[in-house]
């Protein structure tokens, strides 16, 4: 079982920000221009080493390496996964419905915070062939970084992100969405068992579970129906694998917009519930959110799981209060068990690799910082 037995923990949900030194040796190497591979290795290496300590010092119970070796969300796919092909212009609209409502403030937003700053642009995956995983050396290197920055360190547990099967790409060659999504599966079956075998908890991070309920041409029956093939296929690659060694994470992705169109929490967590998984993160701290604790007054979180509400988040440089973080701690602990609660973040803070991050990074240690204080005055209440 994942979660507070003694205390509450903390934890987040992945991404940080890349040193500058390490983001143009990053663009270097996207961009196909001269750069040391070498130098490159070992700058990553210490990227992971300096993050790793960086979080335990703010007060990070359970780290992860901040994905310091990852440049963008579908570079990891497309270095992991054979069977893909880049479609650079291919048409690919980051929350349409939310573009839709507010054209002139996601012009500015893209072009400026989002991807203005990015090492490489945004290009989708399509699959032209059988999948399979390719990624055997990378995944060794993302486990090796990390348990070389673990080094004198004793955290309460250490974990590492993948994908879910849902957001590599689109389909092109099988002959159903369904055979596609288990190909896929099958192929990150390799990188979750490795991850664990490791010593580490899986994260699998699904942003894509959201969308599908945040998308308006679907009905209410083609959006379950969507969402419970998305879930079977995730749970197909964590065949095997214990439910307590995984986290799940969903979120609506880094958008500091107005996100009018964000998927209610009551539409989702029933689904959410079913991922073979031994704890939950999802959004819970910002303005839009907040509010859906109340969701768990009427659901019942199944024995031995446990809830990583986000009590920090990614939309706001806005320090929270220690004070408000316990409160936020202590409704989920009053509803599902004190014992049930991990603190989190509702995102990760860079999942691009980007020279501007919508939160600084000075911001982000200090949210972290202001995370372990609220756990800690939580845990003085509920621990009385």
């Amino acid at each position: 079982m994942q979660g507070s037995t003694e205390r509450i923990l903390t934890t987040h949900c992945g991404s940080l920000a890349r040193p500058k030194d390490l983001l143009d040796l990053m663009q270097a190497k996207v961009r196909g221009e001269p750069y040391d591979p070498e130098a490159y290795a070992r700058r990553v290496q210490r990227a992971v080493t300096e993050t790793v300590r960086q979080q335990v010092e703010s007060g990070i119970d359970i780290p992860t390496d901040g994905e310091q070796g990852k440049s963008s969300f579908f570079i990891y796919a497309h270095e992991r996964l054979s069977g893909f092909t880049p479609r650079p212009g291919a048409s690919m609209t980051l929350f349409a419905a939310e573009v839709a409502a507010f054209p002139e403030y996601y012009k500015q937003y893209f072009s400026q915070a989002m991807l203005g700053g990015s090492i490489a642009p945004i290009v989708p995956l399509a699959c032209t062939g059988p999948v399979s995983y390719q990624g055997h050396e990378a995944v060794r290197r993302d486990i090796d970084n990390l348990k070389a920055a673990l080094e004198g360190l004793k955290p309460a547990a250490v974990f590492l992100p993948a994908v879910a099967p849902s957001g590599v790409g689109s389909n092109e060659y099988y002959r159903t969405e369904e055979d596609y999504l288990y190909a896929v599966a099958e192929g990150m079956h390799t990188e979750y068992q490795a991850i664990v075998d490791a010593g580490f908890l899986l994260q699998i991070d699904d942003p894509f579970l959201t969308d599908v309920y945040s998308d308006p041409s679907l009905s209410a029956v083609e959006k379950r129906k969507k969402a419970e093939l998305y879930v079977a296929a995730l749970n197909h690659g964590l065949r095997g694998i214990p439910a307590e060694k995984v986290r799940f994470h969903t979120c609506y992705g880094i958008n500091e917009g107005p996100r009018v169109h964000d998927a209610a929490l009551k539409d989702i967590v029933e689904v959410m519930l079913k991922v073979n998984a031994g704890a939950y993160s999802f959004e819970a701290a910002n303005a839009r959110h907040e509010h859906e604790y109340h969701v768990w007054e009427n659901v019942k979180l199944p024995a031995g799981k446990a809830l990583i509400p986000g009590v920090i988040t990614h939309a706001s440089n806005i320090v929270e209060h220690p004070e408000l973080i316990a409160e936020r701690i202590i409704r989920y602990a009053k509803l599902v068990g004190r014992e049930n609660v991990i603190a989190g973040g509702d995102c990760g803070f860079s999942s691009q690799a980007t020279y501007q991050p919508e939160v600084h990074p000075t911001v982000v240690w200090a949210k972290f910082q202001a995370m372990a204080e609220g756990a800690r005055l939580a845990t003085a209440q509920l621990w009385r």
